[in-house]
């Protein structure tokens, strides 16, 4: 028997470099760029416990989940942590972490996720990271959920440790991925006695076994399909164009919005556009409707729809559209309002079909950047 996915000629070390130099061109950056052999918590947890120790004062942004879960690593790794816990709803500000430095001037690390696809908001990267920048602290950041859907651009910005997947907006392999490293995040990482070492947590092993050795020879057997799936994803985001890209996701963000508004009965659980994420819309439900139910029976119409309740605490009230990669399309949007619409109107709530019809396809042609109205 043979199989396409079966018997394939080993991935070279070549081969490998040429995928992380593509990946490096993706994100504009100079840095080292290493291709991780796992889902993007491997370079999330991996980074943190390389440059995180007991000297470590950090500041941990909080807009959603991820950054919670930022914050327990940094203390699992006995570092001082100060979080900066921002209302869900929202997005932080690059003077609140300037208040932040102001308060604590010894913070000599920050942590922040781009985009909380879990939430629906995003945070203003470039802004943040000029003030990290002037402060002179390492700056990590969760950019999975952004990539593709918005610029990641961790050089211009001042990121140190730059994590990312393709799984998302990308519309690529959720097996593998990736982190940039600047100079001087190697240089805190080795002097960190702490920082993971013979460990598949371990930046630092394939610093010394890869790319100190000119990438010549793999340290360990790679993640073979996962790689050329990653090759694949590149190449058709390449292809496309990233603005064209972008553009299919900030138009089904802001048709998503618009449609949920004119539709009734739903409210973007982010209160500000501006603060709302490319790659998914939360939507906040009634507070007499569960959100699990109604998405529930959303999905009975058409299971395909990507439509998914809140994590946790946030199951009985938000609602995700999760309109990325392959579904960042007006057709999606549609559908998933359709849905929604008809599981509202089962309940007796007002839900008006045809006016979020008609809003989606008026804020899809809107040229980006025009705001919207919800007034």
């Amino acid at each position: 028997m043979t199989h396409p996915f079966l018997d394939l000629a080993p991935l070279s070390a070549g081969r490998f470099a040429a995928i992380e130099d593509r990946v490096a061109r993706l994100l504009g950056t100079a840095q080292d760029v290493v291709v991780m052999q796992g889902e993007a918590l491997l370079p999330l947890e991996g980074a943190i416990r390389a440059a995180a120790g007991p000297g470590t004062v950090a500041l941990n942004i909080v807009t959603g989940p991820y950054g919670q879960t930022f914050g327990n690593w940094l203390r699992d790794c006995g570092a001082t942590v100060h979080d900066l816990a921002v209302p869900f709803h929202a997005a932080v500000s690059a003077e609140q972490v300037r208040r932040a430095f102001a308060e604590h001037p010894e913070i000599d690390f920050v942590s922040l996720v781009h985009a909380e696809a879990a939430t629906g908001n995003t945070n203003p990267v470039a802004e943040v990271g000029e003030v990290v920048r002037a402060h002179g602290a390492l700056f990590y950041l969760d950019a999975v959920a952004s990539v593709g859907a918005e610029p990641v651009l961790p050089d211009a910005w001042g990121v140190d440790l730059c994590v990312i997947g393709a799984q998302k907006a990308m519309g690529g392999p959720a097996g593998v991925s990736a982190v940039s490293v600047s100079e001087r995040a190697w240089a805190r990482m080795a002097a960190n006695p702490n920082a993971p070492r013979r460990s598949y947590l371990s930046l630092l092993d394939w610093k010394e076994r890869w790319i100190d050795g000119g990438r010549k020879a793999l340290p360990h057997a790679p993640a073979q399909l996962e790689m050329l799936a990653l090759q694949a994803c590149v190449e058709r985001f390449e292809a496309e164009g990233a603005g064209t890209v972008m553009a299919r996701h900030a138009s089904a963000a802001a048709a998503t919005r618009a449609g949920a508004l004119a539709l009734g009965g739903l409210e973007p659980y982010v209160y500000e556009a501006r603060d709302a994420a490319p790659v998914a819309t939360t939507l906040r439900t009634p507070s007499d409707v569960d959100a699990s139910a109604l998405v529930a029976r959303a999905l009975e119409s058409d299971p395909a729809l990507p439509l998914a309740a809140g994590g946790g605490a946030l199951a009985g009230e938000m609602i995700r559209v999760n309109h990325y990669g392959p579904d960042a399309t007006r057709g999606a949007v549609q559908g998933c309002l359709a849905a929604l619409g008809a599981a509202l109107a089962e309940r007796g709530l007002k839900a008006d079909l045809e006016a979020a019809r008609r809003a989606v396809e008026e804020a899809w042609e809107r040229p980006a950047g025009t705001g919207l109205s919800e007034g």
